[in-house]
């Protein structure tokens, strides 16, 4: 028995890293968990990972998933996704807006079209997704969005070097602040809505093929940190506690604040 069970949860961008840690948390949290990305099968990625593999994970582990292929730069693939899951899971009680596609590249070379892409999969997608399951949280009385951000919100000081990430930083400050506006609209209703980074960098694929760190550097941050902070915040509020909603947080400093322990029970 786990406090997510009979809920429903969607975690986009499932196939591999932080999604998928998040995705396999959920599951053994008791949630019934629709993993979402553009892989289904391997070699259609340049990168290890697919939603069938996370789905395999789960249900190793004793949990219930589904995978649902979605290129979440699609309105109408955004639309069927949310479809899809309530028709096979149920209405979705808790969204993770995880899903990116990012180039790090200086704004003097960046293409209109890479520019288009990056705001369509991490800013629009999360806002549209948002928007679909809202009626549904309201009329139940409460659910849970969380959207992944990265310290690369953070306004850079102006004589540091950068590495090309202005435009991922833009779309990460952006979906922070949908996140404490939504959670400001919604928090009548009992729906929370927060956004939640990593400490350090993560080793994923992505992080990697971008040289952001190395699978064996001592300083990054295991995915399973993210993980146990992502369901921190997904999981149902303790008895005579505060909700945890508006919040722009990262994952360590969330675990240590609550107790690692407490995030992990």
């Amino acid at each position: 028995m786990g406090d997510l069970d009979g809920k429903v949860a969607l975690v986009t961008g499932a196939s591999r890293g932080i999604g998928a840690a998040i995705a396999r948390r959920l599951a053994a949290a008791g949630a019934a968990v629709a993993v979402s990305a553009r892989t289904v099968a391997e070699g259609e990625s340049r990168f290890a990972g697919t939603i069938a593999g996370t789905v395999a994970q789960i249900e190793a582990a004793g949990g219930r998933a589904i995978a649902v292929r979605a290129d979440l730069s699609k309105p109408a693939e955004r639309e069927s996704l949310v479809e899809q899951v309530a028709g096979r899971l149920g209405p979705i009680d808790v969204l993770v807006n995880n899903a990116a596609v990012t180039w790090f590249t200086p704004v003097t070379e960046f293409s209109e079209k890479q520019y288009a892409l990056m705001f369509e999969v991490q800013v629009t997608a999360p806002f549209d997704l948002s928007r679909r399951v809202v009626p549904g949280m309201r009329e139940r009385g409460g659910g849970v969005i969380l959207n992944i951000s990265s310290r690369a919100a953070i306004h850079p000081p102006p004589t540091r070097a950068g590495r090309g990430g202005t435009v991922y930083g833009m779309c990460k400050a952006a979906l922070e602040r949908f996140s404490t506006g939504l959670a400001a609209e919604l928090h009548p209703d009992g729906i929370r809505v927060n956004a939640l980074s990593p400490v350090k960098v993560v080793p994923t694929p992505g992080t990697l093929f971008h040289h952001l760190t190395t699978e064996d550097d001592p300083n990054a941050e295991p995915d399973d940190v993210m993980a146990d902070a992502a369901y921190a915040l997904c999981r149902p509020t303790p008895a005579g506690a505060e909700p945890l909603t508006g919040r722009v947080t990262y994952s360590q400093d969330l675990l240590d604040e609550l107790g690692a322990a407490g995030a992990r029970s």
